[in-house]
């Protein structure tokens, strides 16, 4: 594996990449980065098993294919030191990769690429499109609600409640609720829920404001994936019930402020 890329060009999706990796590192790969190169991309994945976030930078001059993992804070830390108009050579040598710009050199260590989980590309996903700027604005307006560390697992997350026409979305902890609509084009044909874990909506969240490029929004019984020319957002759906929010909303109101 080799490649030459600019310091500007891989700082920003990197950082959003390390995001998603995990922190607690049950598992060592799992504090590293995958880096692949294939079809003149480096393709970087980060994930804790919950969440998985991809991003894809076109590559020019000499390149050879190849993967590997690398610790992830390592690696921002050393692009971060360069500056913005370096050029960066990354290049796999004897089980380490070795990443040269100008005199600056350095060495990380590597956990082979078969070691690194992937989460599963579900099967039969259902595509909706949404306005990234609204989808945006819905979660902001939302996730304050989320409850933090609660028995009811369940609403540590937020609920997307979905039909042809519209998006919900539904944040509580308990004691007050939070409830913002958009309105979208989708394939459904029935309505369907889909609960996002905590960590899923922060990192959704931050994927959104990252793009500036249209998003296509897929999901499934298992996964809900946000994706676009550049990047991919993935992340596990909480298997649980959501409370009926519909039942909470007053209803008869005879005073109006």
């Amino acid at each position: 594996m080799k490649l030459t890329i600019s310091q500007q060009s891989l700082y920003g999706p990197l950082q959003l990449i390390s995001g998603a990796v995990e922190r607690r590192q049950t598992l060592p790969v799992l504090s590293n980065v995958l880096l692949q190169v294939k079809d003149n991309a480096l393709f970087i994945t980060g994930t804790d098993l919950e969440v998985e976030m991809v991003a894809k930078i076109a590559l020019v001059g000499e390149v050879f294919e190849g993967e590997v993992t690398v610790p992830a804070k390592k690696l921002v830390e050393v692009v971060k030191s360069l500056d913005a108009e370096d050029m960066i050579t990354m290049q796999l040598q004897d089980s380490k990769v070795k990443v040269s710009s100008g005199s600056s050199k350095f060495t990380l260590s590597t956990l082979p690429a078969n070691e690194f989980p992937n989460l599963e590309d579900s099967i039969g996903l259902a595509e909706i499109h949404a306005n990234v700027a609204e989808l945006k604005n819905v979660i902001a307006a939302t996730q304050f609600a989320m409850a933090q560390q609660d028995v009811r697992y369940y609403l540590n997350g937020m609920l997307f409640d979905i039909n042809q026409q519209q998006l919900v979305a539904v944040a509580t902890d308990g004691h007050r609720l939070a409830l913002s609509k958009i309105a979208i084009t989708s394939e459904l044909s029935d309505r369907q829920q889909a609960i996002i874990p905590r960590k899923g909506v922060i990192e959704l969240n931050r994927f959104l404001s990252s793009v500036d490029e249209a998003v296509k929004l897929q999901i499934s019984n298992n996964h809900i994936k946000a994706s676009s020319d550049h990047f991919s957002f993935t992340s596990k759906l909480v298997d649980g019930k959501y409370p009926d929010y519909e039942k909470v909303l007053p209803k008869g109101s005879d005073k109006m402020l």
